[in-house]
């Protein structure tokens, strides 16, 4: 028998649910001819593919965003603090540099996709892997390391840009921001593919999570392998966050923004409905804000400039008002 608490939430899922079908219509149906077929067939030629784009990054960052919180029982926190944001856009200049944008390796979307999931996943496993093993998964640890790289890959991208051709700095800058412009279907599809095999394969790890929150004592007299399933988890959210940036770029506060309005919605320690709820939050989050990129500001304004205005003044909230779900 389901409690009160519980129905209550499911209801609220239901009109999130509703929430993000309205927004994702109205993206698909503003300013389109519903008279003429093949203006309609043409304009969902364009947006269904971008439509798509924003609900596998709503469901990627915003279930990382979850996961990394609930492990490290800290709401303020989120995986870019790791350094992926800053990892993508050294991997995009260092490819730029060396390769130059004529490249092959620069030109096809399918190979700078491969090529920056790749070597995103790679270096982002080896280092966390060792981090995790030399910190003893001290969390604490692991983000002060997680600043540092940050930082790090910050500069040698800053230095790589300072030095590069104009010629080329231009062609990069636009694929330094995130975008849903340009969504190429088979790299979207091969996005949807991998996110599912990763839930796969860390099913029993998620099914995990209500009893992780608790704590590592209590976890393992619970009988949890909690390391190994910390482990797993985190590089878990890693290779989800590449693939999310991946596809679409950057978006460093869309996980702190709809991960804790979840929380704060929802109120459970259930992980299916906070998970849940936070992707469709960000599906209406990015639906929202792309429908003003294109029929405000008719493209001259990135999404992620309204996320990141958005995500600063309530991480300063979160912060003042020191809210912990």
């Amino acid at each position: 028998m389901h409690t009160a608490a519980y129905r209550a939430n499911v209801r609220k899922l239901v009109l999130l649910a509703g929430l993000a079908a309205l927004a994702a219509l109205a993206y698909l149906l503003v300013e389109v001819s519903l008279e003429h077929t093949r203006l309609f067939q043409y304009a969902m030629k364009l947006r269904l593919p971008k439509l798509a784009a924003m609900v596998v990054t709503a469901f990627a960052i915003g279930g990382a965003s979850i996961v990394f919180q609930s492990i490290i029982q800290n709401t303020i926190v989120t995986p870019c603090l790791l350094g992926m944001n800053a990892l993508y856009t050294l991997i995009h200049t260092a490819v730029v540099f060396f390769a130059g944008s004529g490249s092959l390796l620069a030109r096809n979307a399918n190979l700078s996709f491969a090529a920056d999931l790749l070597i995103m996943g790679v270096v982002a496993t080896l280092i966390y892997s060792v981090l995790f093993q030399k910190t003893n998964h001290n969390i604490l640890y692991v983000l002060l390391i997680g600043t540092v790289l940050s930082s790090f890959f910050s500069s040698i991208q800053t230095t790589l840009t300072r030095v590069m051709d104009p010629n080329e700095y231009d062609s990069l800058l636009t694929t330094l921001v995130a975008s849903f412009s340009n969504i190429n279907g088979s790299i979207l599809a091969f996005s949807v593919l991998l996110l599912a095999l990763l839930v796969l394969v860390l099913r029993r790890e998620l099914s995990l999570l209500d009893v992780l929150t608790l704590g590592k004592d209590q976890a393992i007299n619970l009988g949890v392998d909690y390391d190994k399933c910390v482990r797993r988890l985190l590089l878990g959210v890693t290779l989800s966050i590449a693939v999310a940036t991946a596809l679409v770029g950057p978006i460093s506060f869309l996980g702190l923004i709809i991960a804790n309005l979840s929380r704060q919605l929802l109120k459970t320690y259930r992980h299916a409905h906070l998970i849940l709820g936070a992707a469709l939050l960000g599906t209406a989050v990015l639906v929202g804000g792309q429908l003003l990129v294109e029929h405000v500001y008719t493209y001259a304004i990135p999404v992620s400039v309204f996320i990141t205005v958005g995500g600063g003044v309530y991480f300063l909230y979160l912060l003042l008002t020191d809210r912990r779900v």
